[in-house]
């Protein structure tokens, strides 16, 4: 162990939180309708496999895409040679159409602010190479993706203080939520180096107000610190609220080309909105010249290859696809959406209004047996190996109230998501008759103690007057 680096040894990589155990634990018996209908469903993994058969039809219609051919002439060789970590000027021109395009055309975005990645983790873990250091802090509202203690931390010595957001508000961010994070990083001599927020939030499934982002916008400004929006669900925004990006509120502020400009950052991913996570891309979008020029040497560590950007090149190029897809995507999400609340409904759960992502943030509050972040994981080890449901504890997400869950509902089939239900529904049953059952013993013993002691009472009553008279 001598021989190995202090960043190797160290367990500040996140892989004990629960929120890593329940994959673990679903890997060792995941579900199979045919071959292995008990087992556990993974219900913990924010995939989109909603629109596979939008993707697999283009792919049939543009074979020259797929074999690598331009007007059906072999470009292989070119591609397996092409290494240039600035990446293919027309896959970067076709994505900044696309992250345009699912913004409504309300902003546009310059390729040359543009740093590709291998996926969304690369590309905060860069930023937060580029903008912290050990000794630097950066201030995450709760509850937050878990990945980012791994993402952000490991690697980069940073460290995150939590900007505790409640129930009370649906976790909105407020202005004094803010200060009180602020405050609690100076007292640790942490040095502030910036915000990062999801939006839509992960894992709360919602979009962020315009007043939440102006608030942002003002606190960066004021405290003269960076702000990361990661933007990776900006696709999956299925209802209202529209979704709001950062850029555009700095647009409409009419602050193109200040210093606040300079320090606003996006992370997007074409994991979320096109369901691709395997395909691993990811980009950073910035203003700020230096942040693009190291983060672009950095993306050395992790590229996206030219196979991969030649072929989505293609299909983000063609227009009626992507209006097409982006359509279909939110009408899908939306009735998925709807089958996990109804269904939740049904089992005497409800969880917090949602109009994005690929999961709800679950209310099981009522099915702790305390009030405690210990309750908590007893009920969430109860639903991973008795139920054979894989959800994430809101624990794991830094949520400083117990008994919210994550509960992803794109990564599976719908008859899928409907057996899910169905266990979960009886599973809530027999907690309602276990309790009701434990109170009815209450009360009959308190029921029963009142006769005794009436009893006793009333005897002794008789014994004292006998021995009067």
């Amino acid at each position: 162990m001598g021989l190995l680096s202090r960043k190797v040894t160290c367990n500040s990589h996140g892989q004990d939180s629960s929120y890593f155990l329940g994959w673990q634990e679903y890997e060792k018996n995941p579900y199979d309708e045919v071959k292995n209908p008990k087992g556990i469903i993974q219900m913990g993994l924010a995939e989109n496999q909603l629109c596979f058969d939008l993707l697999e039809s283009w792919l049939a219609k543009n074979p020259d895409a797929v074999s690598f051919k331009r007007e059906e002439q072999s470009i292989f060789k070119e591609l397996a040679l092409f290494q240039d970590y600035h990446g293919l000027p027309a896959f970067k021109k076709a994505l900044v159409d696309f992250m345009a395009e699912i913004r409504g055309n309300k902003v546009s975005f310059d390729t040359d602010h543009l740093v590709l990645t291998a996926g969304a983790t690369s590309a905060n873990e860069t930023l937060m190479f580029c903008l912290a250091e050990k000794g630097d802090a950066i201030l995450l509202p709760t509850p937050y993706y878990p990945g980012f203690d791994r993402d952000l931390k490991w690697r980069t010595g940073a460290e995150i203080v939590p900007i505790q957001c409640s129930s009370s508000n649906g976790f909105q961010i407020t202005e004094s939520a803010l200060e009180a994070a602020y405050q609690e990083a100076q007292r640790k001599n942490l040095r502030v180096k910036g915000v990062l927020v999801t939006n839509p939030s992960n894992p709360l499934g919602t979009t962020m107000s315009r007043n939440e982002l102006d608030l942002l916008v003002n606190f960066v400004t004021d405290k003269e610190i960076h702000l990361i929006s990661d933007e990776i669900y900006s696709g999956t925004v299925f209802s209202s609220p529209a979704f709001v990006s950062i850029t555009e509120v700095l647009k409409d502020r009419k602050l193109e080309n200040t210093q606040v400009w300079e320090r606003v950052h996006v992370v997007y991913s074409l994991s979320k909105d096109l369901g691709l996570p395997g395909f691993r891309v990811g980009a950073i979008y910035s203003n700020d010249p230096i942040v693009v020029a190291a983060a672009t040497k950095m993306s050395s560590f992790g590229l996206v290859s030219s196979q991969t950007q030649y072929l989505l090149s293609a299909m983000l190029s063609d227009k009626k696809f992507t209006k097409e897809y982006i359509s279909k995507n939110h009408k899908r999400l939306q009735k998925r959406q709807n089958k996990l609340v109804s269904g939740l409904e049904k089992a005497g759960i409800s969880c917090l209004e949602s109009n994005a992502g690929l999961f709800c943030w679950v209310d099981m509050r009522h099915l702790l047996s305390s009030n405690t972040f210990e309750a908590e994981m007893e009920l969430w080890k109860r639903i991973v190996y008795d139920v054979k449901l894989n959800i994430s504890p809101g624990s794991s997400c830094h949520c400083t109230e117990p008994g919210w869950f994550r509960v992803c509902f794109a990564n599976m089939s719908e008859d899928t998501l409907k057996l899910a239900m169905q266990r979960l529904k009886t599973f809530v049953s027999s907690i309602t008759i276990d309790n009701q059952t434990h109170q009815d013993l209450k009360n009959m013993r308190k029921k029963n103690r009142t006769k005794w002691v009436f009893r006793l009472s009333f005897q002794s009553f008789h014994d004292r007057e006998q021995g009067e008279r």
